[in-house]
């Protein structure tokens, strides 16, 4: 769940570089058949279902993941 500000692959991808310091290779090419050109999300709902609402934005919730994946290398315990 975001803020509703939309994103491009590119930005995330630039994002994601910066928070962990490391470059990300990627190559631009077609859309695979069944890839999905646009995905929108409206948080609203959550802000009035759950009183929650998206704080910050790309650059800190990429270092938040970042920092959490440092800390998580496997992933989420089965415990």
């Amino acid at each position: 769940l975001g803020t509703g500000t939309g994103y491009s692959v590119l930005q995330m991808v630039r994002a994601m570089e910066k928070a962990s310091g490391r470059e990300i290779k990627y190559r631009i090419t077609a859309r695979r058949e069944g890839d999905v050109a646009s995905c929108y999300a409206d948080p609203a709902l959550a802000e009035r279902e759950l009183g929650w609402k998206a704080a910050f934005g790309l650059d800190k919730m990429c270092e938040d993941l970042w920092r959490w994946q440092l800390q998580n290398p496997t992933g989420f315990s089965k415990n």
